[in-house]
């Protein structure tokens, strides 16, 4: 993590900060539980982080139309350009990190990652 950490130093932005500008940037406007989900934040931590990132004009929220008590939250324009300023280093990491582990053993990364994402497996047995 010590490479982005320092890329989001420099972009002034908290490592859960650029998980959630990535996901709004990736998968467009999302409701507060579908982000909590995927950045694996607590929605405490994302109320304020939402709310920091809105502060500084990188997020805009909105009122659902139908259910006013649910809130959506869209990338703006000025979050996107973050996102797209530092997508290069971003891409240059994931690529070191690929290269130092071999593109096998990174896949294989990837999909334990993505496994522990969704919780934990079923029943191994001799564990």
């Amino acid at each position: 993590m010590a490479p982005i950490r320092d890329m989001l130093r420099a972009s002034g932005l908290t490592e859960q900060q650029w998980r959630v500008l990535r996901i709004l940037s990736e998968f467009g406007p999302q409701d507060l539980t579908q982000i909590a989900q995927q950045a694996c934040l607590l929605m405490p931590s994302l109320s304020r982080i939402i709310r920091n990132l809105a502060q500084n004009g990188l997020v805009i929220r909105a009122s659902d139309a139908k259910d006013r008590r649910r809130q959506t939250v869209v990338i703006s324009p000025s979050g996107q350009q973050l996102i797209d300023d530092n997508l290069l280093q971003a891409t240059q990491i994931a690529a070191n990190y690929q290269d130092q582990l071999g593109a096998e053993r990174y896949e294989l990364l990837l999909d334990l990652l993505t496994e522990l994402e969704q919780g934990p497996p079923v029943s191994v047995s001799g564990r």
